[in-house]
């Protein structure tokens, strides 16, 4: 038996997969093909958000793989990331750059957002192709993350490249090759600020403390990475994605369109229909635990899918269906409990300003190639499109 997720058609749609999945058991193993299994998956909705919250899930990466042997070279910044870390530790780090994203801080972002995001649509010829997810999905959110860091316009290319590059599945080489290049060109950076201060996140968190406690170089690499990183994707593929959903539910896209104040209301549908991260990082069980009938050992991965947990009937009815009527604010694609998402304020707020300017400027945008021809990233990690080719 072989691991569906792995199928070609699952990259496509991985609905139907995770559903048939979910119907036969909320939880079960990931088969591998040497007759074991790599770990477990969780498609059900409320042991997904169980999982998410409970503590004997642990996301030390860097303790479960000490003594495996796995022969990756990632760069520690990146291996022992917040994302990877547990309390204290994650508490201690989430801390220092949870103010860059409250809700006033975003909302001091938007005027800036705003101008980016129109000189980016000024660029597209009207009546023409583009390509969406290029032209204004991958831009808007570097531009807004490397300029919140003070990361030079000059470097953006080559940090948007490395980003992508380390969610190439199956490509364990380029992953750790980018991670090098990522932590090493940040070090650089920090050091350069050290030698002329500015006043972006970045000169921010070198001066950080908590208590009397610095962040260590490490540390301060790690975070910049993560933000560099996180600070992009989940827009990049949430904007592609909502932009699709709607040109294919064209009834709940003229909706939209006739009432542009009501776009912020269908963010939560649209994060719940096609969400932007198929699968939460790495956890791994610290002592056997019992979820969703399931009894799972110590020491074992769990991968719990956001994107079926969004479309889990008994949570979601008519899960498949796009209705930004539909009440969803509770929905995972941000995550949920202590690793829920720091910068999901600055991810609507881009993908609100874009999604409506889009719609205001280019009201008869349209899909200019068949939905099965469209080409999706390949990795279980993030679920977003690699062009979306529109016609305006």
């Amino acid at each position: 038996m072989t691991d569906p997720t792995q199928d070609p058609r699952f990259l496509q749609d991985p609905y139907p997969t995770y559903a048939a999945m979910r119907s036969t058991c909320p939880v079960q193993p990931l088969p591998t093909g040497s007759g074991g299994h790599a770990g477990y998956l969780v498609t059900g909705y409320a042991e997904a958000r169980e999982a998410l919250g409970d503590a004997r899930l642990s996301k030390d990466t860097a303790a479960f793989f000490a003594d495996k042997g796995s022969g990756r070279r990632l760069h520690p910044a990146v291996a022992h990331s917040m994302l990877a870390s547990d309390p204290p530790q994650h508490s201690r780090l989430r801390k220092l750059v949870t103010g860059a994203f409250t809700t006033g801080a975003v909302a001091a972002l938007r005027p800036f957002i705003d101008r980016v995001t129109n000189d980016l649509l000024d660029q597209w010829p009207a009546g023409e192709q583009v390509d969406l997810v290029a032209d204004l999905a991958v831009p808007l959110p570097v531009i807004v993350i490397c300029e919140l860091l003070g990361v030079p316009e000059a470097d953006r290319t080559d940090v948007q490249r490395w980003s992508g590059e380390l969610f190439a599945a199956g490509r364990p080489d380029l992953i750790d090759a980018a991670s090098h290049a990522m932590a090493d060109y940040m070090s650089g950076l920090i050091a350069a600020k050290r030698v002329r201060p500015g006043d972006s996140l970045l000169d921010r968190l070198i001066s950080a403390r908590d208590g009397d406690d610095h962040l260590s170089e490490e540390e301060l690499v790690s975070l910049a990475v993560l933000l560099l990183v996180a600070g992009h994707e989940t827009t990049t593929n949430f904007l592609g994605n909502a932009v699709l959903a709607l040109l294919q539910h064209p009834h709940e896209l003229d909706r939209l369109r006739k009432n542009l104040d009501d776009v912020p209301a269908a963010l939560d549908e649209l994060l719940r229909f096609d969400s932007p991260v198929g699968t939460a990082t790495f956890r791994f069980t610290t002592e056997a635990l019992h979820l969703g009938g399931t009894e799972i050992p110590g020491g074992t991965p769990v991968l719990v899918s956001l994107g079926a947990a969004n479309r889990d009937p008994q949570r979601f009815p008519s899960p498949d269906q796009l209705d930004l009527n539909r009440h969803t604010a509770a929905h995972l694609s941000f995550g949920h409990g202590i690793h829920r998402c720091v910068g999901a304020p600055l991810a609507r707020a881009e993908a609100e300003i874009a999604l409506r300017a889009t719609l205001a400027r280019f009201p008869g945008i349209r899909l200019a190639v068949p939905p099965d021809q469209l080409d999706w990233r390949r990795t279980r990690l993030v679920r977003g499109l690699v062009s979306l080719p529109v016609r305006t």
